[in-house]
């Protein structure tokens, strides 16, 4: 006769969780690294208009941008209240787009500059003279892919 053994207990061994807070800082660290944060502080009060046709930026790394407005309250001490023109981080005047639009290029791969786009984001209130002149600016430098910013209209 043979003899039947009982299965005593067999369970399968805990999981370790030592290594758990390594894992947890080092994905932390990681997204901290590759996330990608605004390039610019905006200065100038941007209130986009209304629209019921938009369409998506596809390749944001070939954008500059362009804002157009009137400063912010904490900068009005310095740069009045009338519209300016901001490019990167720093407000500039209509015949410095050249520079920006050059430096842009110089960063970007040779045969992507074709599709380098620049897009305006103009603040609702501001009259269309100073778009007139960062227009003309723009074409001046070459560059006819341009965009205006704007948001979808709520119905």
């Amino acid at each position: 006769m043979s003899r039947f053994r009982k299965k005593r207990g067999k369970s399968s061994p805990a999981i370790q969780t030592a290594s758990l807070p390594d894992i947890i800082f080092m994905l932390l660290f990681f997204f901290m690294v590759v996330t990608v944060l605004r390039d610019a502080e905006i200065i100038v009060q941007v209130t986009t208009p209304e629209a019921t046709e938009l369409t998506s930026l596809e390749r944001k790394s070939l954008v500059n941008y362009i804002y157009i407005g009137r400063p912010v309250q904490r900068y009005q001490h310095i740069y009045g209240t009338s519209p300016r023109i901001q490019l990167g981080d720093a407000i500039r005047e209509p015949h410095d787009i050249r520079f920006f639009i050059e430096e842009h290029r110089l960063r970007v791969p040779e045969n992507q500059i074709p599709a380098i786009t620049s897009s305006l984001r103009v603040d609702g209130q501001v009259t269309m003279g100073i778009v007139t002149d960062v227009k003309t600016e723009l074409r001046k430098v070459e560059q006819y892919k341009v965009n205006y910013s704007a948001r979808p209209r709520i119905d």
